[in-house]
């Protein structure tokens, strides 16, 4: 797949272009969004993404094109997980509804500023260390068991992080508008507005850590990763707004996460094994038994996988209410800011 210069710099302004758009038109002026209005940009944004899927297949191929549908549907399946995070941090920070959407929308630039940065390192070091795909294997199978046996339920807004910050930065008890400081006195405080954004940051970056491993082991194309995150991150702030209760009902979420990290984690050891060149394993030589999974595969195991844990979740949810794991009692009650 061939990428020039240009059509990075074409891609990257563009993507540029529709967050500028997206503050300017939207986050702008503080308002908490319509169901109507979340559902019209989800659904423009899905759209989108898949055309430029096609788009792919149509142009480069559709080993590509697969590639890339593999790789959004498994990003945007890690993004809804990472929602579920932000109402959380939303919850435990008590931002009004009014002001979500500008911590959303700052939060979602940062979570592609520092993908796209994984994504540069990550491409630099497949292309001149072939173990690296051993390293990310094993990653990908830790964070899975992660995933699927972790609690779920802790508070990030409480977290040891935000305790440090909190520790060494001066905190306003109260919001000012969607202000990020507020002078009292004579001196200047942050309002919980800031320290919201910087939880948020921080769960971006950890999220970035099982993003951006297991897209590359769908593809090696750091343009196909770029796209696909960049896709599965445009429109995120509307699906917040869009399902946001039904996030409370997919209890079994994490499990089909950790389902695909692990599928993902065990194809790249077969890759790896596939091109070793470590000299302690198979004297250095590719171990050519080693199956290397299609992409085809890979995708219908993915969309198959996502679709078994919703349908599955929907239907606990609906025959015992009372043992959604991920309830809204659990957040409405979190300790106010």
């Amino acid at each position: 797949m061939e990428i020039t210069p240009l059509i990075w710099v074409i891609t990257i302004a563009i993507t540029i272009a529709f967050f500028v758009y997206e503050f300017f038109a939207h986050v702008r002026t503080p308002h908490e969004p319509t169901i109507g209005e979340s559902a019209r940009w989800s659904v423009f944004y899905i759209s989108l993404a898949l055309l430029f899927g096609v788009g792919i297949g149509v142009v480069s191929g559709w080993t590509f094109g697969g590639e890339y549908f593999a790789g959004y549907l498994t990003e945007k399946a890690l993004s809804i997980d990472n929602l579920f995070v932000f109402l959380i941090v939303m919850a435990g920070f008590a931002v009004p509804k009014i002001y979500q959407q500008k911590v959303l929308m700052i939060g979602i630039v940062i979570a592609l500023i520092l993908r796209g940065i994984f994504i540069a390192v990550g491409a630099t070091l497949i292309e001149n260390f072939s173990w690296i795909f051993y390293l990310f294997g094993a990653l990908l199978l830790v964070l899975a068991y992660r995933q699927a046996f972790g609690n779920h339920d802790s508070d990030p807004a409480n977290g040891r992080f935000m305790r440090f910050v909190r520790r060494h930065l001066p905190v306003s008890d109260e919001y000012n508008n969607d202000k990020l400081t507020v002078v009292k006195n004579g001196k200047r405080f942050v309002t919980p507005m800031l320290l919201t954004i910087i939880a948020i940051g921080f769960i971006d970056l950890v999220f970035a850590v099982d993003s951006i491993p297991a897209i590359y082991g769908l593809t090696d194309q750091a343009y196909i990763v770029f796209t696909a995150n960049a896709f599965a991150l445009m429109g995120l702030r509307q699906l917040y707004f869009l399902i946001g209760g039904l996030l409370e009902r997919l209890v079994y979420l994490a499990q089909g996460l950790a389902v695909i990290l692990a599928f993902i984690g065990v194809k790249l050891v077969f890759h790896a094994l596939y091109v070793n060149e470590l000299p302690f394993i198979n004297g250095g030589e590719a171990v050519l038994w080693a199956p290397e999974i299609p992409i085809w595969f890979s995708l219908l195991f993915i969309a198959a996988t996502v679709a078994v844990a919703t349908i599955a979740s929907l239907l606990k949810t609906r025959r015992s209410p009372a043992s959604v794991s991920r309830s809204s009692e659990t957040i409405t009650h979190k300790e106010h800011y």
